[in-house]
């Protein structure tokens, strides 16, 4: 998205700094090279280098910083129908005490791939990959259901997967 190189700062400036919830704040140039990753995670350093104004090896240091502060991952997505698992789905949780709790515990699950707390008609919102029906049932019914403080929840079956990407940029 950059086309033009984006200024380096020092290392002590505010990409190394933390902001005033914790979180690392990011400076434009930390920003222009998530959005390259965004892009093609498979894009070479010295691309991004180019593109946003530090060599080969400065984009490398940022890069395992960015990963080893949590700010991103580079992965693989896949469709997961595609690779073997036939059922997704959307599961609404509501809790009676400790959303913290429920959400640590759905967060421990191998099948659950996504975690939020919400406001609104749900306390959680979780998304769940199986590799059948038979399979998410378990999973609702004995695994998440079973969980002490859930009071109910409520499904909903992804039938065919039109659009996932991550590439809502830096802003």
């Amino acid at each position: 998205m950059h086309s033009e190189p984006v200024a380096s700062r020092s290392a002590d400036q505010r990409d190394s700094r933390e902001s005033r919830n914790g979180s690392p704040q990011l400076d434009a140039v930390s920003l222009a090279i998530i959005e390259q990753l965004q892009e093609d995670g498979r894009r070479p350093y010295a691309a991004i280098g180019k593109a946003v104004g530090l060599s080969e090896a400065a984009v490398r240091q940022r890069v395992q910083k960015l990963l080893d502060q949590g700010v991103m991952q580079i992965v693989a997505v896949t469709d997961p129908l595609t690779v073997g698992f036939r059922r997704q789905a959307m599961v609404g949780v509501n809790v009676e005490g400790d959303v913290e709790s429920i959400a640590d515990a759905l967060t421990a699950m191998s099948e659950v791939e996504y975690v939020v707390m919400t406001a609104g008609s749900f306390d959680i919102l979780a998304e769940i990959v199986c590799e059948d029906d038979d399979h998410l049932l378990d999973v609702i019914n004995k695994r998440i259901r079973a969980l002490p403080g859930v009071r109910s929840t409520e499904s909903f079956v992804y039938l065919k997967l039109k659009k996932q990407t991550y590439m809502w940029g830096t802003r």
